[in-house]
Protein backbone atom coordinates (compact mmCIF):
# COMPACT_ATOMS: atom_id res chain seq x y z
CA UNK A 1 0.00 0.00 0.00
CA UNK A 2 1.22 3.24 -0.48
CA UNK A 3 -0.37 6.70 1.59
CA UNK A 4 0.05 10.40 0.85
CA UNK A 5 -1.03 11.95 3.49
CA UNK A 6 -1.41 15.90 4.39
CA UNK A 7 -2.21 17.58 7.35
CA UNK A 8 -5.13 19.69 6.74
CA UNK A 9 -6.73 22.92 8.12
CA UNK A 10 -10.44 21.11 5.38
CA UNK A 11 -10.53 18.88 3.10
CA UNK A 12 -13.46 17.53 1.14
CA UNK A 13 -14.73 15.53 -1.70
CA UNK A 14 -17.32 16.31 -4.43
CA UNK A 15 -18.76 13.73 -7.04
CA UNK A 16 -20.78 15.57 -9.15
CA UNK A 17 -21.38 18.95 -8.08
CA UNK A 18 -22.40 17.73 -4.66
CA UNK A 19 -20.35 17.17 -1.45
CA UNK A 20 -20.22 13.89 -0.33
CA UNK A 21 -17.56 14.03 2.40
CA UNK A 22 -15.67 16.68 3.99
CA UNK A 23 -13.55 17.54 7.36
CA UNK A 24 -12.39 20.30 9.32
CA UNK A 25 -8.89 19.81 10.95
CA UNK A 26 -6.95 16.21 10.49
CA UNK A 27 -5.88 14.62 7.87
CA UNK A 28 -6.20 13.83 4.25
CA UNK A 29 -4.95 10.29 2.76
CA UNK A 30 -4.63 9.30 -0.79
CA UNK A 31 -4.55 6.08 -0.70
CA UNK A 32 -3.17 3.33 -3.85
CA UNK A 33 -3.34 -0.49 -3.40
CA UNK A 34 -0.68 -2.44 -5.32
CA UNK A 35 -1.60 -6.25 -6.51
CA UNK A 36 0.67 -7.17 -3.86
CA UNK A 37 -0.64 -6.03 -0.99
CA UNK A 38 -1.89 -8.41 1.85
CA UNK A 39 -3.83 -7.79 4.98
CA UNK A 40 -0.59 -7.11 6.64
CA UNK A 41 -0.07 -4.15 5.16
CA UNK A 42 -3.62 -2.73 5.69
CA UNK A 43 -2.54 -3.07 9.52
CA UNK A 44 1.02 -1.54 9.50
CA UNK A 45 -0.55 1.38 7.28
CA UNK A 46 -3.61 2.00 10.40
CA UNK A 47 -1.34 2.02 12.87
CA UNK A 48 1.25 4.06 11.24
CA UNK A 49 -1.29 6.84 10.35
CA UNK A 50 -3.07 6.82 13.48
CA UNK A 51 0.45 7.36 15.65
CA UNK A 52 1.65 9.54 12.58
CA UNK A 53 2.85 12.67 14.86
CA UNK A 54 2.04 15.79 12.54
CA UNK A 55 0.48 17.94 14.70
CA UNK A 56 1.67 20.08 17.77
CA UNK A 57 1.15 19.98 21.36
CA UNK A 58 -1.04 22.14 23.25
CA UNK A 59 2.48 23.51 24.79
CA UNK A 60 3.34 24.62 20.94
CA UNK A 61 6.11 21.44 20.97
CA UNK A 62 6.01 20.71 17.19
CA UNK A 63 5.52 17.28 15.97
CA UNK A 64 4.47 16.01 19.13
CA UNK A 65 0.84 14.81 18.45
CA UNK A 66 -1.28 12.66 16.57
CA UNK A 67 -4.59 13.12 14.51
CA UNK A 68 -5.76 10.74 17.80
CA UNK A 69 -4.14 12.96 20.25
CA UNK A 70 -6.03 15.74 18.75
CA UNK A 71 -9.03 13.82 18.15
CA UNK A 72 -9.21 15.33 14.64
CA UNK A 73 -10.75 13.92 11.67
CA UNK A 74 -9.75 11.54 8.96
CA UNK A 75 -10.52 11.99 5.10
CA UNK A 76 -9.43 8.28 3.04
CA UNK A 77 -9.74 8.76 -0.75
CA UNK A 78 -8.97 5.82 -3.17
CA UNK A 79 -6.50 6.61 -5.93
CA UNK A 80 -5.15 4.34 -8.15
CA UNK A 81 -2.82 6.42 -9.73
CA UNK A 82 -0.77 6.54 -7.03
CA UNK A 83 0.55 3.40 -8.89
CA UNK A 84 1.06 4.19 -11.75
CA UNK A 85 4.55 3.18 -14.18
CA UNK A 86 4.98 6.09 -17.11
CA UNK A 87 5.71 4.17 -20.34
CA UNK A 88 6.84 7.38 -22.40
CA UNK A 89 4.79 9.54 -21.20
CA UNK A 90 1.72 7.37 -20.70
CA UNK A 91 0.94 6.17 -17.34
CA UNK A 92 0.43 2.41 -16.81
CA UNK A 93 -0.99 1.20 -13.79
CA UNK A 94 -0.73 -2.74 -13.89
CA UNK A 95 1.20 -2.52 -10.34
CA UNK A 96 -2.18 -1.56 -8.81
CA UNK A 97 -4.88 -4.01 -7.52
CA UNK A 98 -7.88 -4.94 -9.65
CA UNK A 99 -10.75 -2.78 -9.53
CA UNK A 100 -13.04 -5.24 -7.58
CA UNK A 101 -10.18 -6.84 -5.05
CA UNK A 102 -9.06 -3.13 -4.12
CA UNK A 103 -12.68 -1.89 -3.43
CA UNK A 104 -13.32 -4.88 -1.28
CA UNK A 105 -9.50 -4.11 0.46
CA UNK A 106 -10.08 -0.11 0.70
CA UNK A 107 -13.42 -1.04 2.15
CA UNK A 108 -11.79 -3.19 5.07
CA UNK A 109 -8.59 -0.63 5.14
CA UNK A 110 -11.40 2.37 5.99
CA UNK A 111 -13.20 -0.62 8.26
CA UNK A 112 -10.08 -1.05 9.90
CA UNK A 113 -9.51 2.93 10.54
CA UNK A 114 -13.01 3.23 12.11
CA UNK A 115 -12.37 0.35 14.59
CA UNK A 116 -8.87 1.48 15.37
CA UNK A 117 -10.35 5.32 16.15
CA UNK A 118 -13.76 7.32 16.30
CA UNK A 119 -15.72 5.75 13.77
CA UNK A 120 -17.51 9.02 13.36
CA UNK A 121 -14.35 11.08 12.53
CA UNK A 122 -13.62 8.66 9.59
CA UNK A 123 -14.63 9.51 6.40
CA UNK A 124 -13.79 8.50 2.56
CA UNK A 125 -14.72 9.42 -1.26
CA UNK A 126 -16.52 7.30 -3.38
CA UNK A 127 -14.86 4.51 -4.44
CA UNK A 128 -14.32 4.16 -7.79
CA UNK A 129 -15.77 7.51 -8.93
CA UNK A 130 -14.22 10.90 -10.79
CA UNK A 131 -14.22 13.05 -7.82
CA UNK A 132 -12.54 16.21 -6.96
CA UNK A 133 -10.96 16.42 -3.89
CA UNK A 134 -10.37 20.06 -2.05
CA UNK A 135 -7.28 20.17 0.32
CA UNK A 136 -6.58 23.02 2.43
CA UNK A 137 -3.07 21.60 3.22
CA UNK A 138 -1.64 22.91 6.65
CA UNK A 139 2.02 23.72 6.51
CA UNK A 140 2.15 22.02 4.05
CA UNK A 141 2.93 19.12 5.52
CA UNK A 142 2.88 16.39 2.87
CA UNK A 143 3.81 12.81 4.11
CA UNK A 144 4.35 9.57 1.91
CA UNK A 145 4.28 5.95 3.48
CA UNK A 146 4.35 2.71 1.76
CA UNK A 147 4.07 -0.73 3.44
CA UNK A 148 6.65 -2.97 4.09
CA UNK A 149 5.38 -5.58 1.79
CA UNK A 150 5.33 -2.86 -1.24
CA UNK A 151 9.04 -1.96 -0.83
CA UNK A 152 9.93 -5.76 -1.06
CA UNK A 153 7.48 -6.25 -4.28
CA UNK A 154 9.13 -3.20 -5.76
CA UNK A 155 12.29 -4.39 -5.70
CA UNK A 156 11.03 -7.69 -7.19
CA UNK A 157 9.06 -6.10 -10.21
CA UNK A 158 11.73 -3.68 -10.73
CA UNK A 159 13.42 -5.59 -13.05
CA UNK A 160 11.01 -6.01 -15.10
CA UNK A 161 9.86 -2.48 -15.42
CA UNK A 162 13.38 -1.13 -16.18
CA UNK A 163 13.53 0.88 -19.64
CA UNK A 164 15.78 -0.56 -21.76
CA UNK A 165 19.23 1.62 -22.05
CA UNK A 166 20.55 2.44 -25.37
CA UNK A 167 23.57 4.26 -23.98
CA UNK A 168 26.97 2.68 -25.16
CA UNK A 169 28.98 0.90 -22.71
CA UNK A 170 31.81 3.10 -22.26
CA UNK A 171 33.62 0.30 -19.70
Amino acid sequence: MRAVIQRVQNASVVVNDEIVSQIGRGLCLLIGISRDDRPEDMDYMVRKILSLRVFDSEDGKRWSDSVVDKKYEILSVSQFTLYSHLKGNKPDFHHAMDSKKSQLFYDQFVTKLRQSYESDLIKDGVFGALMAVNICNDGPVTITLESPSLKQSSARHQTTDQIPDDRPNLL
